[in-house]
Order: C-alpha cells, then structure tokens, then sequence
C-alpha cells in the first residue's frame, strides 16, 4: 500500500539510499539534500561532475522559506507550486554547503504527484531531485526505461507510465525559471509548461523577462 511505500523509501532515504519517484513530469531520483554521501551517490549516478545543479524537493511551499530567501510574493509561488515548474531562488544557510557548493542559487520543485509530496513530507529536511537518467540522455516516462541505473538504487517506486510515452513533449521535464532577481526573470529550461508559466509571470505579477 501507499503508506508502506512511503514508509519504505523514508527508510531507504534515511540510511543514504538513492530512491526512483515518480513525478508529475518525468520519473526522477532523490536522495536526502542534507546528506553529503547521498549528494555524492547522485553525482556518481547521474555520470555529471558537480557543476550541474540538482534541485530540491518539498511537500509544501510553506516550507520554501526555510532554505530560500525570497523576493516574490507568496501568492506568486502558489500559482505555480505545485506544479511542472522550478523556480530558481537565492539559497539560505540551511541548506547544505556539499549541495551545488559551486553556486548561490537553488532550484526548487514541488511536484504536483501526491506520491512525492508525501514522501518530502515525511523527511525531516528536503529531498535533492534529479532526472531518472544519465546525463544528457533522455528523461524516462516508466520505471523499464531507466533500467540501467536500477543497481545503484536501494529503492524504485513503480507509479506506472507517466504522461504519454509516445510523446516527445511528455520528456521534456518542467519549465525552469530563475526569479533571483527582484522584479525579473530568466528562462533556464522552456521544458512542458512555458506559456502558462510565463503568462503569469508577466500579466499576474508584471515581471519582466530577462534573456538568458
């Protein structure tokens, strides 16, 4: 059932396990952000050097604040979290330094799949999220695609297909956008929710684009 499931990837996370979650976009793999050996396993699996940043991940964006000072109005965030966005905000002290250590900015999803909000939940600090693949190759929909990584994971949630595994725009992982700084925004990743996300940066909250 769902809360053995829960139950079992909180342990898996606890004794510094990598876990494969599905999302509301594309299956993913997360490890204890607080954890440095686990931070290191995500590397190693991913085949990336550390100069690639991994987002974090939260069960709620009441809890954004803690490891991000930001400067858009909270009604903002809610409009887009939870969802296949991340937003990108200047990182606060309680965020562990062996995370991303080569930028002050982090990256935060909330995804809007029940599974992964639980999950997040029900660990005491946030998960670190990436993509189930190695880097650079293309984002998986079912558990089977990412076979390859299946030995380095202690656990793998099956959630079943995610989205249309026929179709190229199912793959291309949320929309990432930088709001660090005030009053602007960049467009890091178009990924699958470009329009709606940008139609309320602009016409809701009157930012203005920035070229990445």
């Amino acid at each position: 059932g769902w809360r053995e499931a829960v139950t079992a990837a909180v342990g898996a996370l606890q004794a510094g396990g990598l876990v494969a979650v599905p999302t509301d976009t594309v299956y993913g793999v997360a490890c204890l952000a607080q954890d440095s050996g686990a931070v290191r396993s995500i590397y190693s699996l991913k085949g990336r050097n550390g100069r690639k940043p991994l987002a974090i991940c939260l069960g709620d964006v009441d809890c954004l604040y803690r490891y991000c000072h930001v400067n858009v109005p909270d009604e903002l965030l809610r409009d887009l979290l939870p969802g296949p966005v991340t937003l990108v905000l200047k990182r606060s002290e309680e965020l562990n330094k062996d995370l991303n250590p080569f930028t002050s900015l982090v990256g935060v999803r909330i995804p809007n799949h029940p599974f992964i909000r639980d999950l997040a939940r029900a660990c005491s600090g946030p998960l670190a999220l990436t993509s189930a693949n190695i880097s650079s190759q293309a984002s998986t929909l079912t558990v089977s695609e990412f076979q390859d990584l299946w030995p380095q994971l202690s656990l793998i949630i099956d959630g079943g297909p995610i989205g249309d595994i026929q179709s190229p725009e199912c793959r291309l992982g949320s929309t990432v956008v930088d709001l660090s700084v005030s009053g602007k925004f960049t467009i890091i990743r178009p990924g699958c929710a470009l329009t709606p996300t940008v139609e309320i940066l602009r016409q809701k909250y009157g930012l203005i684009p920035e070229s990445s």
